[in-house]
């Protein structure tokens, strides 16, 4: 994909979801040659009749869409510029092998999951066929092929070794005109960045079965967002990572391995309020609705990379373990899981 042709590009999104929709109609409506891998032929059949629909922040765009298929029925030949990886974490790690195989020359996967999963498909299959990703953008799927926009976000791409390429550049032009891309040569700082929230600010609500105004409110509330924090960010720079400011800066203020109580962190905290503290945690969506959740990519990945510096992470891991007693039916959030918790770290 040379620069001439970005424009032109080859493109897959792989997964019909809230973002992976949200995308492919914006691209479609862009002009852009698009198709859509789906997990299973009757979602491809019912996105085929019903075509993709978004409303909301951005404008509202409908579009037909035939070439929608699933996944199994690509292969080597598509030969694809650029793969949009807009699938739940642990289904990205299944598929993306895949992928590969199914890039041209020059061609490009793009994960935009949250947590470690552009990292870890680094390590897996090789930094030269991953591009770096991550999404800022805010989008509901009210049912399949309807969707709507809820901010008015980005997607940020770049490499995971750190710097400036030419592919990255390649990859915001290809897209440019459906959805913002902005290029950043700090990825991994920024990956880490949008770490810390969700392991402090997703997860926590989602146990607790409360936004995130609603459980900082409580003693215990605070304390865990307070430790899981202040343990994610302890992994993140000793690992080298220099976080990058996204909504806030990603160290609170007077921090010296643990956040220090006072105004200035109580300010700090109301800017992460103010855009977080009335969404309803998307963790707390998948117990609703019987998913898998992608907590091994967030609080289990800080616990993982942890372990291997010697670092202890023992709030990490204790939401962890009650997002499993959740997922497997033993316990249903609550704000008294926050005590709960904490209780177990001794």
């Amino acid at each position: 994909m040379d620069s001439q042709s970005s424009c032109a590009a080859k493109i897959l999104v792989v997964g019909a979801g809230a973002l992976g929709g949200l995308i492919a109609a914006r691209l479609r409506a862009s002009g852009r040659t698009v198709r859509i891998a789906t997990k299973d032929a009757q979602t491809a059949a019912k996105l085929k009749a019903s075509g993709l629909h978004v409303s909301g922040v951005g404008g509202a765009v409908s579009v037909e869409m035939a070439e929608i298929a699933p996944l199994d029925a690509y292969g080597e030949s598509d030969a694809f510029d650029l793969v949009v990886l807009a699938t739940k974490a642990r289904d990205a790690m299944q598929v993306a092998p895949k992928l590969v195989r199914m890039l041209g020359r020059g061609g490009v996967l793009l994960p935009i999951q949250n947590g470690g999963v552009s990292q870890a498909l680094a390590d897996h299959l090789g930094l030269d066929r991953i591009l770096g990703g991550l999404s800022n953008l805010g989008a509901t799927m009210n049912e399949p092929g309807y969707y709507e926009q809820r901010n008015a976000g980005h997607l940020l791409v770049g490499e995971l070794s750190g710097g400036d390429t030419a592919r990255a550049e390649r990859v915001r032009q290809a897209m440019s005109g459906g959805v913002e891309v902005r290029v950043t040569t700090n990825l991994r700082g920024a990956i880490w960045s949008k770490l810390l929230l969700n392991c402090s600010v997703t997860t926590i609500g989602a146990i607790a079965g409360r936004t995130m105004r609603e459980y900082i409110a409580l003693p215990h509330g605070r304390r865990l967002f307070d430790l899981a924090y202040d343990e994610a960010l302890t992994v993140a720079l000793a690992s080298g990572v220099h976080p990058q400011r996204m909504l806030v800066e990603p160290i609170p203020p007077g921090w010296s391995g643990h956040s220090v109580p006072g105004e200035a962190h109580d300010a700090w905290l109301r800017d992460i309020l103010a855009s977080y503290g009335d969404v309803k945690p998307s963790m707390l969506q998948d117990f609703e609705r019987g998913r898998p959740t992608e907590i091994d990519f967030i609080n289990g990945y800080v616990a993982d990379v942890g372990r291997t510096m010697r670092i202890p992470t023992p709030a990490n891991a204790a939401i962890v373990e009650t997002v499993y007693a959740i997922t497997r039916g033993e316990l249903r959030p609550d704000p008294s899981l926050l005590s709960r918790t904490l209780g177990s770290l001794g």
